[in-house]
């Protein structure tokens, strides 16, 4: 079983790296968008797990879901297995693979690029733009799920990867309960960034 695994990695390796690197992003972008929802009506947060803890979580597993998913286009462009064009990294819709679901993947991705540049910016921004921009970070995660099922090879015909858009449907599904049955005050003395030293 070994020897064929090694085998089919070395004729096809960028195909691989390609959907293992979606798998890793998919899941990464799901734990952002769980700990994002918990953040914003302080769900988890308590005197033993501060709210900035939680929110500087959020943004260090987006960030490295970022660098999953750029390897992840970088090398569905590279590889020869499927024609998806050059353009269809930015451009939705114009995938010659499967361009809706691809174009959504995009929609997402253009998306996300969009909410990460101004969340580095956000101290430049007026508040309300930078709230305006975040609130369409709502689209990414189920833009990207649809786009993983229907794109995607190991979602489809019932194998494990459809397995794991359910687990992550849950994740998100019990995130956005907590969210919305939690009231925004905290239950205790939160520390904030500004205490911590």
């Amino acid at each position: 079983m070994t020897l064929l695994a090694a085998s089919a990695l070395t004729k096809a390796p960028l195909w691989y790296v390609t959907r293992s690197t979606a798998v890793i992003a998919f899941v990464l972008m799901t734990l952002t968008f769980a700990l994002g929802l918990a953040a914003t009506q302080r769900a988890i947060a308590s005197p033993s797990w501060p709210r900035f803890a939680t929110q500087q979580l959020h943004r260090n597993v987006s960030l490295l879901g970022f660098l999953f998913l750029l390897t992840h286009i970088v090398t569905t462009l590279a590889d020869s297995y499927v024609s998806v064009g050059w353009w269809s990294w930015i451009v939705p819709f114009v995938s010659g693979y499967r361009s809706a679901w691809v174009g959504l993947g995009t929609l997402a991705f253009d998306t996300l690029v969009v909410v990460i540049v101004t969340s580095l910016l956000r101290d430049r921004l007026p508040l309300r733009l930078w709230r305006a921009v975040h609130w369409s970070s709502y689209l990414i995660w189920p833009l990207a799920f649809v786009h993983f099922v229907k794109t995607g090879t190991d979602a489809a015909h019932g194998r494990w990867g459809l397995y794991l858009a359910v687990v992550c449907l849950l994740l998100v599904g019990v995130a956005a309960t907590a969210r919305w049955v939690t009231p925004n005050e905290p239950r205790g003395p939160v520390r904030s960034v500004g205490r911590v030293r």
